[in-house]
């Protein structure tokens, strides 16, 4: 049976699964950097004023790299907490690699305690808004990911809400800078096979929108999961490098968060920008993205 490892999903426990209105999550991921800047200038300070706009009672997933360059407690307290920090209660986060950048990680579990789940593992998973959600750890060594992956599957047996989201930091699909990695490959077999809805993810810092595919890249309109890459979180951005074949749409000239608006039998999806200070020098297309689909099952 699935552990609910939270003291916060206590009530979500015992309510019924489906919601009584739309549940509405921001994400993104590559959020803080001070390196440069103070944290009232920074990115993040732009993004979170527009988590800050929006829905009080929204979730806010957070997908990795909260802080630069290593994810130190220093960073987390002069960068992401003037910023991001505000939404802590109601955020539910990813480790990403700049999380390791110190050690083990201990800056990001310090920070986030339980909300992080059990320390030093970095996934675990709940339920809300009659939506099942899984967040996961890009980051494990062999070993480590084996055992995720096992508790993945017997935690998607166990789930009997209809829609799911995954997320973690590292995508396994991109058209942005990092190198291409199988690491996660088995995970979105298991993904794929249990008929998950969404997966979100950062580290590439752009914006992307990827078509519903299977563990192969092949696209499945049916039953393929669809990806968010939202690594637009205030860090620097970083140009495509090569596009891949299920792309869709593609914005890496703006910051921004994902906001969707998760259904009993669907959901909706928005790339929320923030506004450039000056105008550029050059005309940009609009940063805008926006749709619609429904669950799988």
């Amino acid at each position: 049976m699935k552990t609910r490892i939270l003291p916060w999903l206590a009530l979500a426990a015992a309510a019924p699964m489906a919601a009584a209105g739309p549940l509405t999550v921001y994400a993104a991921g590559d959020i803080a950097d001070c390196r440069y800047t103070r944290a009232a200038n920074s990115g993040a300070a732009e993004t979170a004023a527009l988590i800050a706009q929006g829905d009080p009672k929204a979730l806010v997933l957070s997908l990795g790299d909260h802080t630069y360059p290593n994810g130190t407690a220093a960073e987390f307290r002069d960068c992401y907490t003037p910023t991001w920090g505000r939404f802590k209660e109601r955020t539910r986060p990813a480790p990403g690699n700049h999380e390791y950048g110190s050690g083990n990680a201990n800056g990001y579990y310090d920070y986030f305690g339980e909300l992080a789940g059990p320390r030093g593992r970095g996934y675990y998973s709940f339920d809300k808004g009659g939506w099942h959600f899984i967040s996961l750890n890009s980051h494990l060594n062999p070993a480590e990911h084996q055992r995720q992956l096992l508790w993945l599957k017997d935690d998607l047996a166990a789930s009997q809400a209809r829609c799911t989201l995954a997320y973690w930091h590292a995508p396994m699909y991109s058209s942005g800078g990092h190198a291409p990695s199988k690491k996660m490959q088995d995970v979105w077999h298991a993904l794929h096979g249990a008929g998950v809805e969404l997966v979100l993810s950062g580290h590439d810092h752009d914006y992307e929108r990827l078509a519903p595919m299977d563990a192969e890249a092949r696209p499945d309109a049916a039953r393929g999961v669809r990806q968010f890459v939202v690594g637009t979180g205030g860090a620097y951005l970083t140009p495509y490098l090569w596009i891949h074949d299920q792309s869709e749409a593609r914005i890496n000239w703006r910051t921004g968060v994902l906001k969707l608006k998760l259904k009993e039998n669907g959901y909706e999806w928005e790339f929320l920008a923030v506004e450039p200070r000056t105008a550029p020098e050059h005309p940009q297309q609009e940063a805008s993205d926006s749709g619609a689909a429904d669950c799988h099952r």
